[in-house]
């Protein structure tokens, strides 16, 4: 199956699979599974409004992973919206605790997977608007 053949619907099911980005540690947490996963031109805001790029999202998250600490987590509005031919992006609101944020991702499919270009994450209340 090339990658045209992928319909809207299996599409959403895969990135649905992957998110919250770099919270789901049963898909990864190794240095070859971020660079796999991650676009060479990868940037993230935080919810902080911070820009980071890929080696200093990876300076965060190698810590996070080697400490194994509990990360409980649910998502809420999830939705994929197609972009281009091979971009989607994906939305959703991560709910972590008390804090939650509005969950933004920027996906290309390519031949040998999802690559990750952009996140951003960004505070938001507590109730659902």
């Amino acid at each position: 199956m090339s990658i045209d053949d992928v319909s809207d619907e299996v599409v959403r099911e895969q990135l649905r699979a992957r998110e919250p980005l770099f919270h789901r540690v049963e898909l990864g947490t190794s240095r070859e599974w971020f660079e796999h996963e991650t676009d060479d031109e990868f940037w993230e805001v935080g919810a902080s409004g911070a820009v980071y790029d890929r080696e200093q999202v990876w300076a965060m998250l190698e810590p996070r992973y080697a400490e194994g600490a509990d990360d409980p987590w649910s998502i809420t509005d999830f939705a994929v919206r197609r972009v281009d031919a091979v971009v989607y992006l994906a939305t959703y609101v991560l709910h972590q605790g008390p804090r939650v944020t509005r969950r933004a991702t920027l996906w290309r499919r390519t031949d040998t997977g999802w690559r990750i270009l952009y996140h951003q994450g960004t505070e938001a209340p507590s109730t659902r608007m």
